[in-house]
């Protein structure tokens, strides 16, 4: 099995509410996105990383690496206006044509995935062709009445639904066929683009602690996720 990895970072850090895009803002004194690369890298150095970063980040992304020392190898893809062009540009860096490739794409912003779920979503996707991590819903549940004026809502049964992590793994092919058709809006993540194709999605279980860092909450989390790492 030939493994890659798309690490999608083209975040503006608005909801963080500074001037740092997300995916550069320092945790525990070394920032977050080279700690997403690190999680891979860890996990088997043979991985091929590709980061997609806006045209406009790149520069500053290199100074970091100088800055840090950061020496684990990866190439640069552009970001797009889009999450679905992002992913595209840079699944264009995938050789053609490679029979065993499998292509996992992952937040840049999600740097506690565990060692045991990446692995779990190479070799799924190797077998069954695409898969994602989930986890359980542990909250209950309400579902709004659209029609309604006044509020309604009813709770709805938890156990038929499921929170969608990343990374989100993928055969080669698979993958490339199904970002070879249109954009649409309605493509919320890429398992959502390989099933407008017909493909089937597998669900694996992911690890709790993968958050997406979004907010200044979450990296409160983060500080203590890796407090308890020490």
């Amino acid at each position: 099995m030939n493994k890659y990895a798309i690490i999608v970072a083209g975040g503006k850090g608005q909801r963080m509410g500074g001037d740092i895009p997300k995916q550069f803002i320092p945790i525990h004194g070394r920032p977050v996105l080279m700690r997403t690369l690190d999680v891979f890298h860890t996990y088997d150095e043979s991985v091929k990383l590709i980061v997609v970063l806006p045209a406009v980040q790149q520069e500053y992304w290199n100074e970091l690496c100088d800055e840090y020392g950061f020496r684990v190898p990866h190439r640069l893809a552009i970001g797009g206006d889009t999450r679905f062009q992002s992913v595209a540009n840079g699944l264009a860096l995938v050789p053609d044509n490679e029979p065993e490739a499998v292509v996992a794409v992952h937040d840049g912003v999600r740097p506690f995935v565990s060692h045991e779920v990446v692995a779990a979503c190479y070799e799924g996707a190797f077998k069954l062709q695409a898969v994602i991590p989930v986890t359980e819903v542990v909250e209950t549940l309400r579902r709004l009445e659209t029609e309604q004026t006044d509020g309604s809502s009813e709770t709805v049964d938890r156990t038929c639904f499921r929170l969608v992590q990343t990374p989100q793994t993928f055969r080669a092919e698979v993958l490339k066929t199904a970002y070879r058709q249109e954009y649409s809006p309605f493509f919320t993540d890429d398992a959502s683009v390989v099933e407008a194709m017909g493909f089937r999605v597998s669900l694996v279980a992911g690890n709790r602690e993968n958050i997406k860092l979004t907010t200044p909450f979450d990296l409160k989390i983060a500080e203590v996720l890796l407090s308890d790492c020490r």
